[in-house]
């Protein structure tokens, strides 16, 4: 069976060369995209594109800054597999979409995510449903059958209308992945 995978020797100089050039573009491309960083929860992964800058604006200059991060709203938290599956299959097709330039001119979220969002404020805020204040208003109830994004649409991000709408917003600057040598040649 691995014989079938070897190229007959007048090609295999060409195959290599081949296999060689492929496996530098996927690198290029694992390390040019920081990949890597989307294993983590840091909140600045989110702005490796453009697009997401108002989205992390607002959340940065939100009360919820100080006691959560992207991942913590919008993935699923139920366990480990289910964050990552969920983290996987919505980076693939965002890095679909943002590579082919198809991003939408307002970037909405999926029923998917929505969902992910309503359960994990459930979550967050338990501790308010259990006052019993608030048991007595049947308000947990009410969310329950509700989603929580209905009332609070902007919480913790600003309503952003479109890419345009907050075009000043202050952002960290992320170091370049483009090498000083690639910099240099293109001066």
């Amino acid at each position: 069976m691995l014989r079938f995978f070897i190229p007959p020797p007048k090609y295999k100089i060409a195959v290599i060369l081949l296999l060689g050039i492929f496996s530098g573009l996927g690198f290029y491309t694992v390390y040019i995209s920081r990949a890597w960083s989307y294993l983590s929860d840091t909140p600045e992964t989110c702005i490796n594109c453009h697009v997401m800058y108002p989205h992390y604006s607002g959340w940065f200059h939100s009360s919820h800054r100080r006691a959560t991060n992207c991942n913590d709203c919008h993935v699923p938290q139920d366990n480990p597999i289910s964050k990552y599956y969920f983290k996987a299959k919505d980076g693939l097709r965002h890095s679909y979409v943002f590579t082919l330039r198809a991003e939408p001119q307002v970037i909405r979220i999926k029923e998917e995510g929505r969902e992910a969002v309503h359960d994990n404020c459930l979550r967050c805020h338990q501790q308010l449903f259990q006052n019993p204040r608030m048991a007595s208003t049947g308000y947990y109830e009410k969310q329950t059958e509700q989603n929580c994004i209905r009332c609070h649409r902007s919480t913790p991000h600003p309503n952003p209308s479109s890419l345009s709408s907050t075009s000043n917003a202050l952002v960290p600057k992320l170091d370049s992945p483009v090498p000083t040598w690639i910099k240099e040649i293109i001066k």
